[in-house]
């Protein structure tokens, strides 16, 4: 009994440390030092949130760049991969599905479609592609929107990121804020 109360206390010390104190102090760190972030990065118009540029979102009309394939759908709750292996069954027949769709949509490609348009990333919700998979998809997405594939190109090319303090990471091209881009010079709200 004598060491019953001092756990006790202890239990409640450190659930008011680590449950409550802990998570204030790093939030609040947070979303003084990265806001954005903090706040999930998202995007409003007209004060009506319209999606997160750090998040993958589900784009499927043919005048937007499609994003990375999601093993969760797209939904932030469950995030995470599919978790097939290479000898799957699944997972094949998901690359040929995502294979036969990107090839229809693109049939004046020669070459097959970049990686990261076949598989999904490790948690599903990657927003970003790289740039090889955001040009091959400039023809498709210039046609649908009836716009010059030298503009659409142009676009992309604003919207690709170079690797972080010029050594971390691989170029990339954000989908959302890509597809938030070619809206607005179409006056798309």
């Amino acid at each position: 009994m004598k060491h019953f109360v001092p756990a006790i206390k202890m239990i409640l010390f450190m659930t008011v440390l680590l449950g409550i104190g802990y998570p204030l102090l790093v939030t609040g760190i947070g979303k003084t030092l990265f806001p954005r972030q903090a706040s999930g990065g998202l995007i409003k118009k007209s004060d009506v949130v319209v999606g997160a540029d750090l998040l993958g979102q589900k784009f499927e009309g043919a005048g937007y760049f499609w994003g990375r394939p999601s093993g969760v759908d797209y939904n932030p709750m469950p995030s995470g991969g599919t978790n097939l292996g290479q000898a799957s069954e699944a997972l094949k027949k998901a690359y040929d599905e995502r294979l036969s769709k990107l090839k229809s949509a693109h049939p004046d490609m020669q070459m097959d479609p970049p990686q990261d348009l076949l598989f999904a990333s490790g948690s599903g919700l990657d927003p970003h592609i790289s740039p090889e998979a955001a040009e091959y998809q400039i023809e498709r997405v210039a046609k649908a929107r009836s716009l010059d594939a030298t503009e659409v190109k142009k676009i992309v090319n604003d919207a690709t990121s170079s690797r972080q303090l010029g050594l971390l990471g691989e170029p990339r091209v954000n989908v959302f804020a890509l597809n938030m881009a070619l809206d607005k010079i179409q006056g798309i709200e």
